[in-house]
């Protein structure tokens, strides 16, 4: 049988080449049927794959209805199918991505983030650091059309400058590729925005927290998960003391 690791990762590069097709055979129609039809078709896709290779499992997905016997459940799946709906609905944006991680007894324990426009799958499987080092002055991933108040005073804090990107997936693997030293995220989220990143980013011995240094909690009752921290590890002090030092 396939292992979890190989399972997220083929899922979510499968779900990403959908993606793709879709968006390819349905250009020129309207952005928001755009965005609606890829999060349904990769939606529908991962619950009939999981269904088949895992059909014991449960799984939150942001496109389904929760069912709330994924409490009781020793393994859930926690997926987005499409993380950034509006660069996906961009002809040249790049910046979207196909999450999938597997919870089991109260960890993360597999994942992959799928960057189809760049042919490029994060795994769990795969475990070498980060790219490159931090930079000086250090770098913070922030959206391109919406950068958070708090994080431009965190970058002043920090003396840091801001990379502006797309989706949450990809803020959370630029800091693996080394073109982020930190992803730090106060605006409100939900556990499938951050269960793949953070599953990939563990792997890879990245620091993953809330923003009070507090750990990250999946599969609870009420998915939202508001803030997260994704960084370098020897950035962490500085980047911790710095988000203390604003809300303050």
């Amino acid at each position: 049988m396939t292992n979890d690791h190989t399972l997220a990762a083929e899922l979510a590069t499968a779900a990403g080449e959908l993606l793709l097709r879709t968006r390819e055979e349905h250009a020129g129609i309207d952005p928001k049927e755009l965005k609606d039809l890829g999060d349904r078709v990769s939606h529908d896709f991962l619950m009939a794959e999981l269904a088949t290779a895992r059909p014991d499992d449960a799984v939150l997905s942001e496109e389904g209805a929760d069912d709330h016997a994924r409490l009781s459940a020793q393994r859930v799946w926690i997926v987005d199918p499409l993380d950034g709906t509006r660069e996906f609905s961009e002809a040249e944006r790049d910046d979207w991505a196909v999450h999938v991680a597997l919870w089991q007894g109260g960890e993360l324990v597999a994942g992959a983030v799928g960057r189809p426009a760049r042919g490029v799958t994060y795994s769990s499987a795969e475990s070498e650091p980060a790219k490159g080092a931090a930079g000086n002055p250090l770098r913070l991933a922030v959206s391109r059309s919406r950068p958070p108040e708090f994080v431009t005073r965190l970058a002043d804090h920090l003396g840091a400058d801001l990379v502006e990107m797309g989706s949450a997936g990809v803020k959370a693997m630029s800091v693996l590729d080394g073109i982020a030293d930190a992803y730090v995220h106060a605006g409100g989220q939900y556990e499938w925005d951050s269960a793949a990143p953070v599953a990939v980013a563990r792997a890879h011995g990245l620091h993953t927290s809330r923003i009070d240094g507090s750990e990250l909690l999946y599969n609870n009752e009420n998915p939202y998960l508001p803030d997260l921290v994704v960084c370098r590890p020897e950035v962490a002090d500085a980047v911790l003391e710095g988000i203390r030092a604003v809300e303050d």
